[in-house]
Order: C-alpha cells, then structure tokens, then sequence
C-alpha cells in the first residue's frame, strides 16, 4: 500500500483546491454558482450540461428499447410462472 492520498480523497481534493490561485472566471461560471448555492465546498456538480444532447439520445436510444424489453419480460415472466404453478396444483 502506498502512503500517498488517493485522488479521489475529498480532503486531498479540497487541500489541492486551496493552494490554486483564486480564478474571477471560475468564480462567476454557472456551476460555481450552483455549487455555492447547495452549500458545497467546491464548484463541483456531478453531470453537468451535454455539449451535444442529439448524439447523445441517439446513442442510448437501444439502451431505452432494451430497458424496456427487459422490464416486458420480467413482468409477462412473472405471469406465465404463476400459471404454471397453478396448472401443476401448487
């Protein structure tokens, strides 16, 4: 094992943060003001905004098709068992 932090160590993250010269552009960009509006430390929000939202949903589109194959299954599963049972006297 290492003695070094690991990056993704929220106190190494902020240390780091606070030995950055302060940045007006950054201060002022809309994350950062979000962020300060939540009460975080850091002008950090997970997402964020998708330069390119088409291209985007078309890459998921077969993801959602799947997502909703799959939920077809599991319910119309779920039917033909208890069938099934009830044809075999369970």
């Amino acid at each position: 094992m290492s003695d070094q932090p690991r990056e993704s160590d929220p106190e190494d993250q902020l240390r780091r943060a606070a030995e950055l010269p302060p940045d007006p552009e950054a201060y002022d960009s809309p994350r950062a003001a979000q962020a300060r509006a939540r009460g975080l430390a850091a002008p950090y929000i997970a997402g964020g905004e998708d330069p390119n939202p088409e291209e985007t949903r078309r890459k998921e589109r077969p993801y959602v098709l799947l997502l909703i194959a799959m939920t077809v299954v599991v319910v119309l599963a779920g039917f033909v068992l208890g069938v099934i049972q009830n044809l075999l006297g369970g």
